[in-house]
């Protein structure tokens, strides 16, 4: 791989090697420079930011903006979503991201979080509890994927007949079949007219649950200076935000937490005798293998200068998490699993006023998952060879298609005994 400042913006280098296996071709980018012009999945062209300190500079810059009203003309080419789906925080810069996040903070609070625990746990030991006596399971659908649905879907106050389509909806648009085109713009059609109909059914009847308060902000008499109204595509974008992101960051994260585990059989029984070091594991975790490889990409609203390359206002910048928490002048000996690295720093979630808003519950959700999962399962193995486990193929997200597992059952122990 060649490095952009000399080779130019017109030599673009190829980002199959980011997908086949992305650890190695950003070892490989890092060492050949800081910054690298990269054309993306869907054909728009893109500089890559691979080093941590710029990376981490980068994500806290105001002069990389998140609006794609900053884009310069053919510089972006991104799916673009319905207003009513498309006007939330990762598109939003101040003054409307102060607005919009100031007043939806409050249900992601450490202390908001901590009340809800004792029902995340709850829902583990339910899923568990229904994968007990078979033996096997592919931890993804069965595990990692139904625990945070629950707890999002539980958090809005969406109806449990509901859930099992939001999934469809949500893995078209996460991992879209290149055999129906169509099927993309179906499942974002199909999200926006069940989004339009449960904020309906909501302010007619409201329920505790954090999209009835959200929308008690919206139709409220604002403050006198508008400040603290949401306007009615913000509200729903916001809905859709919190539920799809909630979703997918947190199964890519127990998933690959697992599967971190299973390759560090030491490191699983460790955290099996001592549960209590399970938070600072999740930290490891989410450094080692995290769920989002990059940041939501962000447009120069004037000419600026990263890791000693120019990059025009307008065109899209990709800062690289996962290059970033694997660069070995901040974090040394990188691809090494080590729970007793200082993590201070790492980006995993973002960092300056776009830190993911949902941290504190991915974070709880994840050690109350693995706490449950270990605590169940001493005996956790891989039930296929290592080899056939796949990654979805994709810069965007990072986590894995399926994950079969296996353990020795309660009935087996009792025959063995």
């Amino acid at each position: 791989m060649q490095n952009t400042a000399e080779t130019g913006p017109d030599a673009p280098i190829d980002v199959t090697p980011l997908l086949d296996d992305p650890y190695a071709a950003y070892a490989a980018l890092r060492e050949a420079g800081p910054v690298h012009r990269i054309t993306g999945a869907d054909g728009s062209p893109a500089w890559l930011v691979t080093r941590y300190d710029d990376v981490r500079s980068a994500l806290a810059d105001p002069r990389l903006s998140l609006d794609r009203r900053h884009a310069g003309p053919g510089g972006y080419r991104g799916f673009a979503l319905p207003p009513a789906l498309d006007a939330n925080l990762l598109n939003m810069d101040p003054p409307d991201h102060t607005r919009v996040r100031r007043l939806v903070v409050k249900a992601f609070t450490p202390g908001r979080v901590e009340t809800l625990r004792a029902p995340v746990r709850r829902v583990a030991e339910e899923l568990l509890d229904a994968m007990a006596e078979r033996g096997r399971a592919d931890l993804i659908a069965d595990y990692a994927g139904p625990l945070p649905i629950t707890v999002i879907c539980d958090l809005l106050g969406i109806p449990q007949h509901d859930r099992r389509d939001f999934l469809a909806w949500s893995d078209a648009l996460i991992t879209p079949d290149p055999s129906r085109p169509e099927g993309m713009k179906q499942a974002i059609g199909a999200m926006l007219e069940f989004y339009t109909g449960l904020i309906a059914a909501k302010r007619a009847e409201p329920g505790d649950d954090l999209l009835s308060d959200l929308i008690a902000v919206r139709d409220d008499a604002p403050a006198a200076d508008g400040s603290d109204r949401l306007t009615e595509d913000e509200l729903t974008s916001l809905a859709f935000l919190i539920l799809f992101a909630g979703y997918e960051n947190t199964v890519h994260l127990i998933g690959n937490a697992v599967l971190a585990l299973l390759d560090h059989p030491d490191i699983l029984r460790q955290l099996q005798q001592n549960p209590a070091e399970l938070p600072a594991a999740v930290e490891e975790f989410l450094r080692y293998d995290g769920p989002g490889p990059l940041a939501i990409r962000r447009f120069p609203t004037q000419d600026v200068e990263i890791g000693g390359v120019r990059i025009p206002a307008g065109e899209s910048v990709l800062l690289s998490i996962a290059s970033a928490n694997r660069d070995p002048a901040r974090f040394p000996a990188p691809d090494a699993l080590d729970r007793g690295r200082d993590l201070s720093g790492h980006l995993a979630m973002g960092h300056g006023i776009h830190y993911c808003l949902g941290a504190p519950l991915a974070r709880m959700e994840a050690v109350t998952a693995l706490e449950a999962l270990l605590g169940r399962f001493p005996e956790l193995r891989l039930d296929v060879p290592r080899g056939e486990l796949r990654h979805r193929r994709t810069l965007r997200s990072r986590g894995l298609i399926s994950l079969p597992v296996a353990w020795e059952t309660a009935s087996e122990q009792v025959f063995e005994a």
